[in-house]
């Protein structure tokens, strides 16, 4: 029997590290930075709708995922989740394509939050927030400072989207440390810091939030709306992720306890309250299909139709039998900031008939003239999507 043991943990270990030198060859093929990604990319396969075309603002940006600019829309700021980079993109020229990377810092921990104010730049690491100062000025010689290095360092849904609000304040998220779990109350919300005091207490603005990787504030009532990301393993179709709306501080979403607003979780529903206890979400996006980036977009480019609406970048299921997302969606909404329908606006990275997928959409960012770029961490490019009457 102890032979028999042995001979499986031996085999066990053989396995396991055979997968892991395939997995590391997989993440190489898709991650190294000195190759081109320009025969991934399959632009024409992504349909839009009339009048819009797409287009490679910037390629060979290993990671691409959060995106944030500077006041007048030169420079762009990517994170990083794998590949723990931070970059700044430059359009030098002023024709609406980049042509210029900087590498701002290497070695950090899911850089993956950027936000720019004052002319400072700010990064979220899983722990930590960064402020790289008057950053448009000393792009080839960046340095940082730790602003704040309090938050918990679990990796599990550590990686941060951040931005600040219309108070004025940083809004950091803080993920579940796990799929399913109850956990300290830091986890699963999102909290905001003043990064301007001296002493930066961190103040849980709502709970119950899963993994949130992305939020804006809409442009006339400055309430906050957020996407968020359901739990795994409970089969294909269900829960559904979520558009929330949060007008004011101290909502409660439902998680663990409840999931897209009617789906009592069968672990812990029993240990929280009713459903009618918890916010219910202005919006199910569909399961699995994990959206993450989201605007509201307030150009001038794009017909009137689409002021004030969300764009919202799904970057796709990764355990569900038959892929879904992979798509950018409209959510519009009506005067009364209600919901009224979402549309498909971009999609092609995913193949329906063959399942192929070449390019996962991260992030979405309106430019100055109107035009929106998306961010591809699968493809390591940002697109430009712009209207053309």
């Amino acid at each position: 029997m102890n032979e028999l043991i042995k001979l499986e943990s031996n085999q066990s270990q053989s396995d396991m590290i055979r997968h892991s030198i395939a997995l590391i060859l997989l993440l190489i093929s898709f991650s190294c930075t000195g190759q081109s990604t320009s025969s991934i990319i399959q632009l024409e396969t992504i349909q839009l709708p009339d009048g819009f075309e797409i287009e490679v603002w910037a390629e060979d940006i290993p990671d691409a995922r959060s995106l944030a600019m500077n006041e007048d829309g030169s420079i762009i700021f990517v994170g990083n989740r794998q590949g723990k980079n931070v970059y700044a993109i430059q359009d030098s020229n002023g024709d609406g394509k980049a042509d210029k990377k900087y590498t701002l810092a290497t070695g950090l921990r899911m850089p993956n939050g950027v936000a720019f104010r004052d002319g400072d730049l700010y990064v979220a690491e899983v722990s930590r927030i960064l402020r790289f100062r008057d950053i448009v000025s000393n792009l080839d010689k960046p340095n940082y400072e730790v602003v704040f290095d309090q938050y918990p360092d679990k990796a599990h849904h550590g990686w941060k989207f951040i931005a600040f609000g219309p108070d004025g304040m940083l809004y950091v998220p803080v993920g579940a440390p796990c799929n399913i779990c109850e956990s300290e109350e830091i986890f699963a919300s999102i909290t905001r810091i003043d990064v301007r005091a001296n002493n930066i207490q961190p103040e849980i603005f709502a709970n119950g939030v899963r993994n949130t990787v992305g939020f804006d504030w809409h442009p006339q009532s400055g309430e906050l709306w957020f996407t968020d990301n359901g739990r795994d393993m409970m089969g294909d179709d269900i829960p559904d992720c979520e558009l929330n709306h949060a007008p004011e501080k101290g909502m409660h979403f439902g998680y663990p306890y409840w999931h897209a607003g009617d789906v009592k979780d069968p672990e812990f529903g029993n240990k929280g309250k009713g459903k009618d206890a918890y916010i219910a979400p202005a919006a199910k996006l569909g399961p699995h299909v994990a959206p993450l980036g989201m605007r509201f977009y307030t150009g001038q480019q794009f017909p009137d139709r689409f002021q004030n609406n969300i764009f919202i970048a799904k970057h796709g299921s990764w355990n569900r039998s038959k892929k879904i997302g992979y798509q950018v969606t409209n959510v519009v909404l009506d005067a009364s900031q209600r919901v009224v329908r979402e549309e498909v606006f971009a999609e092609g990275w995913l193949n329906h008939d063959t399942q192929d997928v070449w390019g996962r959409p991260v992030d979405v960012l309106q430019l100055p003239d109107g035009s929106l770029l998306v961010s591809d961490d699968m493809a390591n490019c940002i697109y430009r999507i712009s209207y053309r009457n």
